[in-house]
């Protein structure tokens, strides 16, 4: 079974450097750690991707459309889609003194980040410190450097909910499925987060990702619950909305009580009707109530103050 762009698959690979054997990126932990490039805070293990959305680097993807499943591939990457290459504007040269105004004193080797006019932050090393300049090379470590990759596709993914699954494991990596609800139409996707402790930022990021790549695949239509905008709420303006929606709730289930012998027909539609109007107006009906508790307070206040007068 040969992959095609847009299929989601699953694979396993290791990256490294042609010149130097150096890997640089594997899905293996055992592997990670003999490299001594593990992380704790990676993840290891076969990955969900979608063939042609840019979860791999270029010249990676470009090339696993034909490949077949279940078979093990070497695949060479050149600089231009790799790291890309060298750059010789991105070499820059700065006075000792910037360095050391920031407590910093540089060295051959040192690993730097330097913030531009426009707020950037660009990630450099020091090639050299002399007579009071210091050359700092801002190209990527690897750049200019052929990459090769030892590939394997374990499976392509065709069940439309697990391709789902799939995406949000790559995007979200730490969730928990057992806790999302996924509805899927031909054209349109739905997905509800159900867990209360998912951090809302890592939410709302996932949520603009996930989008993207669902309509990579072909769904034209994507719905969140909580939707990206629910979450950018403020905490307070969320609780309030939440109250609100629980009043309204109330007062609809109130309405929807089935109707008792002595109870008129045209009865029952005036309590549907004020149950709308009291969805619609329940945020309004508290600050009305609000104000006149202020109101009735000043007036306490200011008969108080005749009644002191008088005395």
């Amino acid at each position: 079974m040969k992959i095609k762009k847009g299929d989601v698959i699953r694979l396993q690979y290791t990256g490294k450097i042609k010149e130097t054997g150096e890997i640089f990126d594997t899905t293996f932990e055992e592997v990670a750690k003999d490299a001594g490039i593990y992380s704790e805070k990676g993840i290891y293990g076969p990955v969900p991707i979608a063939v042609g959305a840019g979860h791999v680097i270029k010249g990676l993807d470009e090339q696993l459309e034909g490949l077949e499943v279940g078979k093990k591939y070497e695949i060479a990457v050149p600089p231009e889609k790799g790291f890309g290459r060298r750059d010789p504007r991105l070499i820059k040269t700065f006075t000792l003194g910037q360095f050391r105004r920031q407590g910093l004193y540089p060295f051959p080797g040192m690993d730097v980040e330097v913030t531009t006019e426009g707020g950037k932050k660009l990630k450099g090393r020091v090639l050299s410190v002399s007579s009071g300049r210091v050359r700092v090379d801002f190209n990527h470590p690897y750049a200019g450097k052929t990459l090769i990759y030892e590939v394997e596709i374990l499976e392509k993914i065709d069940d439309p909910i697990e391709k789902v699954k799939g995406l949000i494991e790559l995007r979200i990596p730490r969730i928990d499925l057992g806790k999302v609800t996924i509805e899927v139409g031909e054209k349109d996707v739905k997905v509800v987060f159900n867990d209360p402790e998912i951090d809302r930022n890592t939410l709302i990021l996932g949520e603009i990702l996930l989008e993207s790549d669902l309509k990579f695949i072909g769904y034209e239509e994507v719905t969140f619950e909580p939707s990206v905008e629910e979450l950018l709420k403020p905490p307070e303006e969320s609780a309030e909305s939440e109250e609100e929606n629980a009043e309204a709730k109330e007062e609809i289930e109130e309405s929807e009580k089935p109707v008792e012998e002595n109870e008129k027909p045209e009865e029952i539609e005036g309590i549907e009707e004020k149950a709308v109007k009291s969805t619609k107006k329940s945020k309004t009906a508290r600050k009305r109530a609000a104000s006149r508790k202020r109101e009735a307070s000043i007036k306490k206040n200011e008969e108080a103050e005749e009644q002191a007068e008088t005395q």
